[in-house]
């Protein structure tokens, strides 16, 4: 189980007028919602890759990972999503703290051959191109891969999944670890997007903000983009400026 390969971060659809937004300024605390759908959803940064949704179908824990005591403030999870191993989306004690009886799992078959057995009955595996439902809720497995020659090994194509929720009238993307690929671009009628962008493990600012520009989510939150190494840390604000109008782009604090 490659979990480690990131310490370094371990401490670190609706119509406009349907859609209402808290402005990031008037948020009380680090981890305040942003409502959209009417504010039948609310979002919740937590860390890096991790996000609370509280949504009309329940409460979605995405890659949850760090202290269980980071989630204490939010409602226990109805749903929870993974996309993929790596120990920065991917942490069986977090999963064991924070998963109840009712609680649901679905993620990549890679992960689902890693689960304990007590979590493993509890989940629902999609590879790339498959779907499933939970309730209502429609889920896509979208792919999420690298194709640039020197980040091949970190998330080869096949194996981990970015997500289409599919909720009434507003559809939500997580693209997981990936690169600008045809997949993420061909995307259409997203409503709100969670996009990666970090070095050397998944794609620049300059890329993010490049597929955003032509699958126009409405929203688009840039996230994942502390990286390593000099150039590895993408900046949120110089995404937003090269995305423009073509998508709203929101805050949220991921760190610190």
């Amino acid at each position: 189980m490659k979990q480690t390969r990131r310490h370094f971060l371990s401490t670190a659809a609706a119509t406009a007028a349907s859609i209402t937004v808290l402005p990031y300024a008037a948020r009380a605390g680090g981890h305040a919602a942003n409502e959209f759908s009417n504010g039948t959803i609310k979002v919740h940064p937590v860390s890096h890759a991790s996000f609370v949704m509280e949504t009309p179908v329940g409460t979605i824990y995405c890659d949850p990972v760090g202290d269980a005591s980071a989630y204490s403030k939010f409602p226990k999870a109805d749903l929870v999503l993974v996309t993929h191993q790596h120990g920065d989306h991917y942490k069986p004690d977090t999963l064991n703290a924070l998963v109840g009886g009712k609680t649901k799992i679905i993620t990549n078959p890679a992960v689902q051959g890693m689960l304990p057995d007590d979590l493993k009955a509890k989940s629902t595996e999609i590879a790339n191109g498959a779907s499933t439902t939970f309730g209502k809720l429609g889920v896509d497995a979208i792919p999420a891969y690298n194709i640039t020659d020197a980040r091949l090994k970190f998330h080869p194509k096949g194996r981990d999944n970015g997500y289409v929720l599919n909720f009434d009238g507003f559809r939500v993307y997580v693209s997981g670890d990936t690169e600008d690929i045809p997949e993420m671009r061909a995307l259409k009628d997203v409503d709100l997007a969670f996009v990666c962008m970090n070095l050397p493990f998944t794609m620049d600012a300059k890329a993010a903000a490049s597929a955003v520009a032509e699958f126009k989510p409405k929203f688009v939150y840039p996230y994942h983009f502390r990286g390593r190494g000099e150039g590895g840390t993408q900046d949120p604000a110089e995404f937003a400026k090269l995305v423009g109008d073509a998508s709203d782009v929101k805050s949220g604090k991921w760190y610190g």
